[in-house]
């Protein structure tokens, strides 16, 4: 049975992911801050194996990974898909302890979960395995009013080439996928304040969350000889080409 550990994984496209991968018959860690979320889920699959951390916590994200690793025999894969999206303003409005936020969830979160799964991967015999970052359409043009949120994703695309890079001798394979307004309670909250704002407003065009899961599981079923670096999959007619 193939395994893979998703953070992030009680809600949104976490959740969607762990259950299409529960589904497909894999081996799920499925890790996030709320016990009674991840009990529930585990409660409908046997397959899942709940692990309550806080990702911007070094020694809750080696305990976690550690105890995953023991239940399941070894780590395939790692959704790397934790992050927050702060309130929106100019750089000027934005709160410094929302910038804090962001950085601490969105990058050093990622950090700390990568570096777990890429020593757990270097280790395990057969040596390798797969990390799956989720970056963002805004790690490469920003929605307005996002600079936390902008310049955490930017910075996971360097973080995905250097895990690319540094994994090769260990036959550890990282790519990243970029999702663009999947139907999650973020974009649904991002709606709400902008009809809010603007009654007359026209909603973010989305597209279900099921498919950037699917989109999730191509990437993580390939060979580890084959690799999709960068993928986007995003609602057909949101603006992302065009946009700003």
């Amino acid at each position: 049975m193939k395994t893979i550990l998703i953070t992030g994984a009680s809600s949104g496209i976490g959740r969607a992911t762990a259950e299409l991968f529960l589904n497909n018959g894999w081996k799920v860690g499925i890790l996030a801050r709320r016990a009674n979320v991840l009990e529930e889920m585990a409660g409908h699959y046997p397959a899942a194996v709940p692990l309550v951390a806080d990702v911007t916590d070094m020694d809750a994200v080696q305990a976690a990974f550690s105890d995953f690793i023991d239940q399941a025999g070894r780590l395939d894969v790692l959704f790397n898909n934790a992050g927050i999206f702060t309130l929106g303003g100019t750089i000027d409005e934005i709160a410094v302890e929302d910038w804090y936020a962001s950085v601490n969830v969105n990058l050093n979160g990622m950090f700390l979960c990568a570096r777990s799964a890429f020593a757990a991967m270097r280790a395990q015999s057969p040596q390798g395995g797969r990390i799956i970052n989720n970056g963002s359409i805004a790690a490469y043009v920003p929605r307005p009013g996002s600079a936390p949120y902008t310049a955490t994703k930017h910075a996971i695309t360097g973080l995905t080439r250097s895990l690319s890079l540094d994994g090769r001798p260990f036959d550890i394979a990282c790519g990243q996928i970029d999702i663009g307004n999947a139907q999650t309670p973020m974009i649904e909250e991002l709606n709400r304040k902008a009809l809010a704002a603007n009654p007359n407003a026209e909603p973010a065009q989305t597209m279900s969350v099921d498919d950037a899961a699917s989109s999730v599981l191509h990437m993580a079923s390939l060979p580890l000889s084959a690799n999709v670096q960068f993928m986007t999959v995003m609602a057909t007619k949101m603006p992302y080409i065009g946009r700003g």
